[in-house]
C-alpha cells in the first residue's frame, strides 16, 4: 500500500510543480484511486499485484471516502464564496465621496472607531454646533470640536481677549489681546482645521440671536458664565426644540449634562428651577478657577457632542456629572423632569 500512496504524492507534487490546475491532479489521484479498488476486487487473493496494493479494499474504500468529504467540503465552500460575492455592476463614472484625501487621513482614528466610522464622521462633517462663549468652557470644546471635524461651528460672545484669560482659555494667545474673542477663536480653528466653517458672532447672546441662530443649528453648547445667559440658552433650546449640553465651573468643581426634553429628557430649568441668589454663587473672578478645570469640563461638552451626533455610546442626556478636581472624584446622579416646569412642562403634558 504504501509504494501506491508514494506514487500518489509523486503524481501530485509533479502536477503542482508543472502548474496543473487543482481538479486535474485531483483527477489523476482518483484514476491512481479507482485502478487499485479494481486490481482488489477483480484478482484473487494471493495475487502479486494485490498483494502489493495492500491486499484488502476496505483500507481504500475509507481512504476514497475521506477524501470525497475533503472535496466536497472543498466545493461547497467555494459555491458559498460565490455566493457572497455581491452582483457585478454596470460601471459608472466615479463619483466624489464625502471626504477629501487629506479629510480622511486626518479623522483616519475617528473612521477606526467601530462606534464613528465613516458613518459618524459624515454625520459631523454634516452637523451645524452653536457653541455660546469663547472662553474657559468655550476654548476646549470649540478647538476639540474643530479638530473632530464638525462641519459648521458657530460661535458667539461679545467680549475681547484680556490677559487674565490666557490662564485658562488655552483658545487665545498673547498676541491676540484686545481681539474680539470670535475673531481670536475663529483664528485658532481654521489653523487647526481648515476643513471646518467657523462662523463668529460677536454679540451678546438674547431672545433676538437665539431666535436667529437656534433653529439652524443641531446642537448647542452652552459654556456661558453668568445666570442669565444659561436660563436664555436653555428656554431659546426648549423653543427650538434643540438639544443642549451644558457645563458650569467654580474653582476646582465643574458640573455637565445634556438637556434634551424634546426627547424626554429635563431641561436646565427641570434641575435647576431657582436661580441664585445675587452673590450666592461667586464668580472665577472673585474666588478663582484652577487652570485646568474648565479644560477638563469643556473637553467633556466636546466628547458629550461627539457622541450626540454620531450615536456613540451614552450620552449624559438625563444625568449630570460631577467632577471634583482637587480630590479627583467624579460621580453621576440622575436627573428627573418637572411636569410643572414653566419651560418645558408644556413637552410633558405639564402646566405651563
Amino acid at each position: 500500500m504504501l509504494p501506491v500512496l508514494i506514487l500518489m504524492a509523486a503524481v501530485w507534487g509533479l502536477g503542482w510543480l508543472i502548474g496543473l490546475p487543482t481538479r486535474l491532479r485531483i483527477a489523476g489521484l482518483a484514476l491512481i484511486w479507482a485502478g487499485v479498488v479494481l486490481v482488489q476486487l477483480l484478482l484473487p487473493a494471493g495475487h502479486p499485484l494485490r498483494v502489493a496494493t495492500g491486499g484488502q479494499v476496505e483500507p481504500w474504500a475509507v481512504l476514497g471516502g475521506l477524501a470525497a468529504l475533503v472535496i466536497g467540503y472543498r466545493a461547497l465552500l467555494l459555491h458559498l464564496r460565490a455566493r457572497a460575492k455581491p452582483a457585478a455592476m454596470p460601471a459608472a463614472p466615479a463619483a466624489p465621496g464625502p471626504f477629501s484625501p487629506a479629510e480622511l487621513d486626518r479623522y483616519a482614528r475617528h473612521i477606526l472607531l467601530r462606534e464613528i466610522g465613516g458613518p459618524g464622521q459624515r454625520r459631523m462633517k454634516d452637523a451645524t454646533v452653536l457653541v455660546v462663549g469663547a472662553g474657559g468652557l468655550g476654548s476646549p470644546a470649540l478647538l476639540y470640536l474643530a479638530a473632530a471635524g464638525v462641519g459648521t461651528i458657530h460661535v458667539i460672545d461679545d467680549d475681547v481677549v484680556d490677559a487674565s484669560n490666557l490662564q485658562r482659555q488655552i483658545i487665545h494667545s498673547g498676541d491676540r489681546i484686545g481681539q474680539p474673542k470670535v475673531a481670536s477663536a475663529s483664528e485658532a480653528m481654521r489653523a487647526l482645521n481648515p476643513h471646518v466653517t467657523v462662523v463668529p458672532h460677536r454679540r451678546r447672546l438674547d431672545a433676538s440671536a437665539a431666535a436667529e441662530l437656534f433653529p439652524a443649528c443641531d446642537l448647542i453648547l452652552d459654556g456661558s458664565d453668568n445666570f442669565d445667559t444659561r436660563y436664555a440658552v436653555n428656554a431659546a433650546a426648549v423653543a427650538a426644540g434643540k438639544p443642549l449640553i451644558a457645563a458650569a465651573l467654580t474653582q476646582w468643581e465643574g458640573q455637565i449634562a445634556l438637556y434634551d426634553p424634546a426627547r424626554g429628557t429635563p431641561c436646565y430649568a427641570c434641575v435647576f428651577p431657582d436661580r441664585p441668589a445675587p452673590g450666592m454663587v461667586p464668580t472665577c473672578a472673585e474666588v478663582g478657577v484652577a487652570a485646568p478645570l474648565p479644560g477638563i469640563l469643556g473637553s467633556m461638552m466636546a466628547m458629550e457632542a461627539v457622541k450626540h451626533l454620531t450615536g456613540a455610546g451614552e450620552t449624559l442626556a438625563g444625568r449630570m456629572m460631577i467632577y471634583d478636581g482637587l480630590y479627583a472624584e467624579a460621580r453621576v446622579i440622575r436627573t428627573s423632569r418637572n411636569p410643572d416646569c414653566p419651560v418645558c412642562g408644556h413637552l410633558h403634558g405639564g402646566k405651563t
